[in-house]
């Protein structure tokens, strides 16, 4: 391993290494100095079988935190290094290492007394809804150029209607016939579900920077227990954002688990679902009026695209998302479509949410 991180400009000599059990995606570790002042690093292996353009996805997270680390500054903010993330870079000036055996690590300066949280509250949501609003809201005047799709399409729906209709096409794994009325049920849904879409290709809905992975763990916490640092920025890119509030709603707002047995226990909790809502709107005053006008459908679009993307990998035989039985797919498609079916039936309450924290 210190072959690996004395590649890095570390400001300390490294006296312990430790594995860290977060996400599913890449390999993290944290590395200690001797010294109490020293500074800590958090080290990561990228998983280039995801993302693919590794250095487009380091440029990405390197051009926002840049801007707003800029912004913050201009502003006065106190304690900038616990705002924002910071990436060190390599001897040779870039922001990632790539090993002899085709593996690509990066390192960032650890954000020291923060904390995070995986168990939601209706206060915790709101204030998860300010910190992901201000993150929008910081990042409205990005400029986009440089920045890459690090997963293309990743929230796009109509090209995960499309991986299911060739699902369908193919029934690689012969479980076409028993799921078919899921089949319908979906299909039956797909131009609503990918109208938003269609009005940002039209240039209807603006395209915004958005953190695609909107989860309660993806924010740090300082000691007073204040958020201050959206985490996790490796899926930072264009989209709407619908696609942001819409996961929030989907992961934290759902009364059950993601992929609950007992459908019984699905639904939506209302009081996150409010808290959330009155925080974003709070922070989220660059938005328009067609944004307002759909953002509680982005909490229907996002468990319908999640329902697609798990029944697709059913009828493909399991070959994207690990699974702990057979039938592991199907039971995730199951539950995210009965979220889907509770969503749509307190759509009215959910509107009127957004109406009212709008008017506030």
């Amino acid at each position: 391993m210190k072959e690996i991180y004395s590649q890095f400009q570390l400001s300390c000599e490294i006296a312990e290494v430790k594995p860290l059990k977060i996400g599913h995606i890449n390999d993290s570790y944290t590395l200690w100095g001797a010294g109490e002042s020293d500074e800590s690093y958090f080290l990561q292996r990228i998983n280039h079988n995801i993302f693919k353009d590794v250095e487009g996805l380091q440029r990405n997270i390197k051009i926002v935190t840049d801007h707003i680390r800029a912004k913050l500054i201009r502003e006065g903010v106190e304690n900038v290094a616990q705002r924002v993330m910071q990436l060190v870079p390599t001897h040779d000036g870039k922001l990632y290492y790539h090993d002899k055996d085709g593996n690509y690590w990066r390192v960032y300066v650890n954000i020291k007394n923060t904390h995070s949280y995986d168990q939601i509250t209706p206060e915790l949501a709101y204030e998860a809804g300010v910190a992901f609003g201000n993150f929008q809201m910081q990042l409205v005047d990005v400029p986009k150029e440089n920045m890459i799709e690090p997963i293309p399409d990743f929230h796009n729906v109509a090209f995960r209607v499309q991986q299911l209709k060739d699902a369908v096409g193919e029934n690689k794994a012969g479980r076409l016939e028993k799921t078919q009325w899921m089949v319908d049920e979906l299909l039956r849904r797909a131009d609503e579900m990918c109208l938003p879409q269609q009005l940002y290709r039209e240039g209807k809905m603006p395209g915004r920077i958005n953190h695609h992975d909107t989860k309660i763990n993806n924010m740090l916490f300082n000691d007073k227990d204040e958020p201050c640092c959206v985490v996790d920025l490796d899926t930072v890119m264009e989209g709407i954002v619908l696609s942001d509030f819409g996961d929030f709603m989907r992961t934290a707002a759902n009364t059950g688990a993601e992929d609950d047995a007992n459908l019984d226990n699905i639904d939506v909790n209302m009081d996150i679902f409010e808290a959330y809502t009155r925080g974003y709107l709070k922070a989220a005053t660059f938005l328009t009026p067609i944004e307002l006008e759909y953002l509680a459908f982005g909490a229907k679009m996002l468990s319908y695209m999640q329902t697609v993307r798990f029944f697709a990998d059913y009828l493909n035989g399991d070959t994207y998302y690990k699974i702990q039985h057979p039938e592991h797919n199907w039971q995730r498609s199951l539950a995210q479509f009965r979220l889907l079916q509770k969503q749509e039936e307190k759509f009215g309450q959910m509107q009127a949410i957004v109406n009212q924290c709008t008017n506030q």
